[in-house]
This record gives C-alpha cells, sequence and structure tokens, in this order.
C-alpha cells in the first residue's frame, strides 16, 4: 500500500509510523486507519522490535476528523458505533496485541481517540508543551478508543470522571504526575529522549518484553493464583530463549548482553 496520511520506516530495528495530516493536527478519517492498519502488519512482518508512533507537525492527534462524517442535511446521521467496530477498536487491539514495545512519542496536543491512541501504547513520552484533552463531551459523546477502560486503570475514577465529563486539557507534566503517561520532557531534549528510548527497546530481549505486556495487561483481569499460573508458563518458555541464554553468560562474563530478540 502507498501512503497518503502516515509515514512509515523501519530500521536498526525501530519502526516508526508517523501520522502525517499535520494541517488537520493529524485528526483520523477512514483511508488514514486503513494505512494505519498496514503499517501495524508491516511492522509485525518486518523484524522490527520496537514501534514508535508520532504526529507530524505541531499535534500528535486530534482524534477523529468529523469533516470525514459530515452528512448533508436529511441524510441518515453516520453510525458511529460502526466507526469504533471496524476502525477504533480493531487500532487500539492491535497495538495492544503488538509483540513488542510500543512507544507513543506525543509532541503536541492529543485530543479525543487521539488521547487514547497514545494511552493505549506500552510506553507514552511527551513533549512538555504537549497536552491531553478528553474532548468527548464538548461534542455529547462518551470516551472511546478504550478511554473508559484504560482511565481509571491509571489513574483512578475520581480523576478519569473529572477529565472525562469536564474535557479539560491537562499538561504533560500534570500528565506525568498523575501517572497518566510514562514521562514528559523538556522540548528540546524530545527527539533525543524518543530515539534513546527506542534504541534502549530494540536492544532488549524482545520476546521477554512481549511476554510481560501481555502478562502486565492481562493480569488487570485475572486473579492473583491466575496471574501466578501465567508468570510459571512464561518463565518456562523464556528460560528456554536464546536471550535467557545471553542473558546469563553476560551475567557471569560481566559484559553487556547482546540479545537477538528470539
Amino acid at each position: 500500500m502507498s501512503y497518503q496520511h502516515i509515514l512509515y520506516d523501519s530500521s536498526a530495528g525501530i519502526a516508526r509510523l508517523t501520522l502525517n495530516r499535520p494541517d488537520k493536527l493529524n485528526a483520523f478519517t477512514t483511508a488514514m486507519h486503513a494505512e494505519v492498519r498496514d503499517a501495524l502488519a508491516r511492522a509485525r512482518a518486518d523484524g522490527s522490535r520496537v514501534l514508535v508512533i508520532t504526529g507530524a507537525g505541531r499535534g500528535f492527534c486530534a482524534g477523529q476528523d468529523l469533516a470525514d462524517r459530515a452528512v448533508a442535511p436529511g441524510e441518515r446521521p453516520v453510525d458511529l458505533g460502526e466507526s469504533i467496530e471496524k476502525n477504533y477498536a480493531p487500532l487500539i487491539l492491535a497495538l495492544r496485541g503488538l509483540p513488542m514495545p510500543v512507544i507513543a512519542a506525543v509532541n503536541g496536543v492529543a485530543a479525543g481517540a487521539g488521547a487514547n491512541l497514545a494511552l493505549c501504547c506500552d510506553l507514552v513520552i511527551a513533549a512538555r508543551s504537549a497536552s491531553f484533552i478528553q474532548s468527548f463531551s464538548k461534542i455529547g459523546l462518551v470516551p472511546d478508543s478504550g478511554g473508559t477502560w484504560t482511565l481509571p486503570r491509571l489513574i483512578g475514577n475520581a480523576r478519569a470522571l473529572g477529565l472525562a465529563m469536564l474535557g479539560d486539557k491537562l499538561s504533560a507534566g500534570e500528565a506525568a504526575d498523575w501517572g497518566l503517561i510514562w514521562r514528559a520532557v523538556d522540548d528540546a531534549e524530545f527527539p533525543a529522549a524518543v530515539d534513546a528510548l527506542a534504541a534502549r527497546l530494540a536492544a532488549a530481549p524482545t520476546l521477554a518484553l512481549a511476554r510481560t505486556k501481555a502478562a502486565i495487561y492481562g493480569g488487570w483481569e485475572r486473579t492473583l493464583a491466575a496471574q501466578l499460573e501465567v508468570e510459571r508458563d512464561a518463565q518456562r518458555e523464556l528460560g528456554g530463549s536464546a536471550d535467557y541464554a545471553e542473558g546469563v553468560a553476560a551475567f557471569v562474563a560481566k559484559r553487556p548482553p547482546r540479545f537477538a530478540g528470539r
């Protein structure tokens, strides 16, 4: 697929997906969703060990492009539930299911579905000038793209309800202080911080990170006893991996490990 609304490249184990509609603050259209789905499939297939998602220009993602849903007076309203079912739900589940770490590099405003896209990623690093807005209540909607599920788990019901009902802007610094995101960094340091984080994860034991990701997300819905079984099964699998053997050998030899990601 040739891309018109995103950019994608992969090198040194790092896949980079850039939402590329800067004149619209990288808001989603149906066509853009199709391109992102294709790019995620490429990241799975091309040997990438980490995925970085960011936005072109001054914003990360403003959520849904409402003009893409516009109808003429008298026409049947767009079925928003169908859009969730066909586009946003598969996107969130695909990101959570990727067998590699996913970094949201939030370079500017992340609003609506764009905010929840970022929050579904494994690590969110944001420029200090960036912000997060649950803007749904401003147009009479409920937070989607996993927002009603993710927000209370990250910051508790009180703050989740405040953000969702009021639709106020939350700065990157506040988001980090609340535990909503991993880290906020000064704008001048942001590109280098993203590159360093991506390189660190690309050199890590990818299979172990994938199992860690799956175990932590799945653990929200399991009992402690069930989670202990998940950990047992993961350690049984990982104990036979090349990366575990390399990690132990490097520890004994007192040298940095050279993980192959398998």
